[in-house]
């Protein structure tokens, strides 16, 4: 109970002088000052506070103040009120600090997203109208300056045009490239609500024809109505009374060659009407047929007959009288029968290539007594459902781009999803050089082009100018093929864009390793593209980094239209000292002296100069000039290749002659190295692929990163074991052929897809049926098939898009394990479906949101209206967290450091004549001979009255009480004797202290008498 009365009055001490009101001013004038001002900021709005209760530990600060008064500072009076000020100070930061301060900004301005519908269901003349009438709304003279607006226009997805700004910068074109064939209005107002800064107040105008093919429109509404912002709408009206189009191809489900069928067409039209019905086969008309239709459905037949084993894709057309059609895009159906045969082998090979680089392996496979074809790049299908013929394709030293994006895709699809075997042979346009780098092949390839982890590898650079693009969507072809371009490097590759932006020539980012593409790709994206007026200040910018970079190889591409005025003789020159070369194309130039100057660059440092008249040829431009830096990755070098992990590939292979060159690559984690090259150097260990295999989907590729033909695989193709070299490598990635009971067929009706799957086995199992779908978008589906019929199982699936959808079917029970393949084609969406528009759900957004329909008129003030001031806020702790680091060392040294004011006031006294102290240490001595004398009497006075109290009391003891009383007298006059004797002492004191000073003073006098002479 000690101990707690111990530690209460150390917390709480006793007071020391009498309570008055004028010892609390100084608590109650902070307190009021410190609440009242945190109140007047809150309701003034200049500040809130997340958690305001916490003002109620302001009552600790009675605390603080108590223990100033009563505690044991030693402080003087003034100093203690300050120091007591400032610890509340400090104390009251810290309870802002813990309410949650943010500075409150209040804005009058209003930015507004217009957002346009650009999809195929929306005439293309109703979308330019849309434009022009966001860009006169935004130029109104009658617009707040203040207020900003931007471009938003989508489809099946959504693309920024120009964020919010004061000015509208539309010239005539738009740069972005949106999905037409469907309409998202869920991901455009989301975007258009993420683009709305939040410190103003924000509005969206939607101009729409209000089909929604995707999305889910109650979840973006809500989340605007939350954040305030109004929905305008401008609704896209119209009605189709007349259209035609077709529904259906239906053809055979099991056929036999040289038989007869039939292909039935469905066909729909609003009105009656007449037109020709063509079909094709595999791209080539087979029929054309006069047709007379009703309104409502109207079935056609066209006889067909199959010849030969393979896939045959048909294709039905209408060609309808003028007048009767608004949608031509409807007016075409798509199917395929495939007749399983023989399975051959496809040799993809480049269309300006030597036949040297694929005559031995052609030759090889044929005597294998396989099926062998071959095929340019040029040639190549562009969807998977067309490679199911071929048991293994190999890509024979083509390069990336002699491909489209859908043809790789194509490609990478038929193996994981077909079972197709696939083989890419090395060579200067294959792997790495090749451009492959960062595709959709790499990702089916046992290896990877990214070599960052090998011990020695030159690295390269790259600098892009990127010049505004004046012809549809110039931009954003621009930022297409640099990410392209920048895709095709090695991971410690440099690349860097530089282009014409808000603030003038600017890197969009300098120099940087590939390995951030992810970086480089929003910040290309987002990047705003104007008009460069020279190419001086963009080049002297790449020349200093490129210059700079340790890169062993250093190239720059320039795309440009040639009107920005030419960089000097002395900078062209620069660049030839460094070595960097610089590649030009010219798009769409205004004239001959442009085409001069690009052409000039280019032949005068070692680049290549383009002209191309299509901009679809751009990309692969851009990729062939990336390739540049690539060609480190070739390895001229004869190498003996070495077993690795065990393969049927090499099965009866006795011993491997050398090869003359090989393209660098490295093993994926889940792939076999079957051969080999160790490199041992001083850097340690580099374990080179040259035959890689792995299982991909239901599909195996391989890698042979030389090459099967005369030029780094001569020794093998005189090697006796080549033919058996080639046949096993075939086979064993060749697809494999399994018996199976189940047969699929599929047919698509509307917006949705149908998956039949027949089990013929002659066990009656019932079957747990499942189908894989792979649509475009790189989007999977999984559908569980239900049992419809005896032996007979379907499923519906709603498409998500034009494109193939290849289907992959598996029905299991006990040991049976069987699989079919098979397909859905959708030609075209259901935008194409839609005969008129849909206001109702674009009125209700509006309703919802407390928005309204606009005017066709274009008036600023209609939309530029209904204004409320924004607040917003954001957290303000730096500042706090800054006052608090400046108060507590201010604290400290309140209590802890003394001032000696005359000190500081000689030290700044430079104007008068310094005087020296010498009476200071006689009457610091004086001062503390006091004290001691003074201390010494009162300890004597204590123990006398300590003695004599003793002795009034009244003892038990055998002493005395008079023996007690004699020595409280002797004790007394000792003590009085000790007092006179101090009292003498302090006299002496005096008189010696008087005696020093005295001889002080005469010191100075005399000190002062010697200057006053030598002066």
């Amino acid at each position: 109970m000690d101990k707690v009365t111990a530690i209460f009055k150390s917390l709480f001490p006793p007071a020391k002088e009498k309570f008055s009101f004028v010892r609390m001013l100084p608590l109650l004038l902070f307190l009021v000052l410190f609440l009242g001002s945190m109140y007047a900021l809150d309701h003034w709005q200049i500040m809130v506070f997340g958690r305001p209760w916490m003002f109620l530990l302001s009552i600790f600060m009675v605390w603080f103040w108590w223990m100033s008064l009563n505690g044991w500072s030693g402080l003087a009076p003034t100093r203690r009120t300050v120091s007591l000020l400032v610890r509340l100070t400090i104390v009251g930061l810290f309870i802002i600090l813990l309410a949650e301060p943010r500075a409150v900004r209040i804005s009058d301005v209003l930015s507004v997203m217009f957002v346009i519908d650009m999809s195929d269901s929306v005439a293309d003349s109703e979308s330019e109208k849309a434009i022009a009438y966001a860009a006169d709304i935004a130029r109104d003279p009658e617009k707040p300056q203040e207020d900003e607006s931007g471009l938003i226009v989508f489809g099946g997805n959504s693309a920024v045009e120009m964020p919010p700004n004061v000015t509208f910068p539309y010239e005539g074109a738009i740069n972005s490239l949106v999905d037409r064939g469907a309409t998202n209005i869920e991901e455009a107002l989301s975007l258009a609500g993420a683009m709305l800064p939040e410190g103003n107040q924000g509005r969206v105008v939607l101009i729409s024809d209000g089909i929604e093919t995707e999305g889910n429109l109650n979840r973006v509404v809500d989340e605007l109505i939350s954040r305030g912002i109004m929905v305008d709408i401008l609704p896209i009206e119209y009605t189709y009374d007349s259209e035609v189009w077709l529904e259906r191809l239906d053809l055979p489900h099991s056929v036999k060659i040289g038989e007869s069928y039939e292909a039935s067409i469905v066909l729909s039209s609003i009105t009656a009407g007449s037109g020709k019905l063509n079909l094709y086969e595999n791209g080539e008309k087979i029929a054309e047929q006069q047709v007379e239709f009703e309104a409502g459905k109207n079935r056609f037949v066209i006889p067909i007959q199959l010849r030969n084993p393979g896939y045959y894709e048909y294709t039905a057309e209408l060609e309808t009288e003028e007048g009767i059609d608004n949608l031509s895009e409807n007016n075409r159906m798509v199917n395929y029968l495939y007749i399983q045969g023989e399975g051959s082998v496809l040799l993809v090979t480049d269309p300006n290539g030597d036949a040297k680089d694929w005559a031995d392996l052609q030759r090889a496979i044929s005597e294998s007594k396989r099926q062998v074809k071959t095929m340019s790049a040029y040639e190549f299908p562009r969807d998977s459902l067309s490679l199911m013929p071929y048991d293994a394709i190999f890509f024979v030293n083509v390069g990336a781009n002699e491909f489209d994006v859908t043809q790789q895709q194509a490609m990478h699809d038929a193996v994981k999803n077909l079972g197709v075997g696939f083989a890419m042979l090395g060579g200067e346009n294959s792997y790495g050089p090749g451009g492959y780098h960062r595709t959709v092949i790499e990702d089916a390839l046992p290896v990877t082009m990214d070599v960052s982890n090998k011990k020695v590898l030159p690295k390269g650079a790259l600098a892009i100018i990127l010049h505004t693009c004046e012809f549809p969507q110039g931009n954003t072809w621009g930022k297409r093929i640099a990410k392209q371009a920048i895709k095709v490097l090695s991971r410690q590759d440099e690349a860097g864009i530089l282009v014409y932006g808000p603030k003038g020539e600017e890197w969009l980012f300098d120099l940087t390793p590939t390995s951030e593409y992810e970086m480089m790709a929003q910040k290309i994206n987002s990047a705003q593209i104007g008009d460069m007026p020279s190419f001086a200040t963009t080049m002297e910018l790449g020349l200093k980094s490129l210059s700079a970079s340790d890169a062993s190889a250093k190239h720059m591409i320039v795309i440009s239209d040639g009107d920005p005025q030419p960089p000097t003789p002395q900078l062209i020159k620069k660049y030839q000292d460094s070595q960097i070369s610089i590649s030009t194309i010219a798009i769409f130039p205004h004239g001959g002296q442009e085409i001069s100057t690009m052409r000039r660059i280019s032949e005068a440092t070692g680049g290549r100069y383009y002209y191309p008249d299509d901009p679809n040829m751009l990309p692969s431009i851009f990729i062939k000039e990336a390739q540049t830096l690539q060609r480190t990755m070739i390895q001229n070098e004869t190498v003996v290749p070495e077993s690795g992990f065990p393969s049927p590939i090499l099965k009866g292979i006795t011993s491997i002659p050398p090869l003359e060159g090989y393209v660098l690559t490295s093993i994926k984690d889940d792939a076999e190295s079957a051969l080999q090259v160790i490199n041992e150097g001083e850097q340690g260990v580099d374990v080179d692929p040259i035959l890689a295999t792995w299982q991909y989907g239901l599909g195996k590729s391989a890698a042979f990163t030389s090459d099967l033909s005369l030029q780094w695989g001569v020794n093998w193709v005189n090697w006796e074991q080549y033919q058996a070299f080639v046949q096993q490598f075939v086979t064993h990635i060749s697809k494999v052929h399994k018996e199976t009971s189940l047969s699929m067929w599929t047919y698509k009706e509307g917006n949705t897809g149908t998956i039949v799957v027949e089990d013929a086995s002659p066990n009656q199992d019932f079957l747990t049926v499942q189908a894989q779908v792979n649509g475009p978008q790189n989007r999977s589906e999984t559908v569980d098939l239900k049992q419809v019929g005896p032996r007979r199982y379907e499923a519906n699936l709603p498409l998500w898009g034009e494109g193939r959808y290849s289907v992959v079917s598996a029905g299991v029970s006990g040991n049976r394990n069987e699989q079919a393949v098979g397909a859905i084609i959708n030609p075209y969406d259901t935008e194409y479906m839609e005969f008129q528009s849909k206001t109702t759900i674009l009125r209700r957004i509006a309703e919802r949101t407390q928005g309204k329909e606009l005017s066709s008129t274009p008036a600023a003030k209609e939309v530029f209206d209904r204004r409320e001031s924004r607040e917003s806020s954001q957290p303000i702790f730096d500042w706090f967290l800054i006052a608090l680091a400046c108060l507590v060392p201010l604290d400290v040294a309140l209590r802890r450091i003394q001032i000696d004011w005359y000190l500081l006031s000689s030290w700044f006294s430079w104007g008068g004549k310094k005087t020296e102290s010498t009476a200071t240490m006689g009457t610091l001595l004086d001062r503390k001979q006091q004290l001691k004398g003074s201390f010494e009497s009162q300890r004597e006075s204590q123990r006398a009255q300590q003695l004599a109290n003793s002795a009034r009391k009244t003892s038990t003891g055998t002493m005395d009480l008079k023996q007690k009383a004699k020595s409280a007298a002797a004790e007394t006059r000792k003590t009085q004797e000790r007092q006179a004797e101090a009292k003498q002492a302090e006299e002496k004191r005096k008189t010696d202290s008087n005696r020093m000073t005295s001889k002080l003073l005469e010191i100075k006098r005399r000190r002062e008498e010697d200057k006053e002479k030598g002066n």
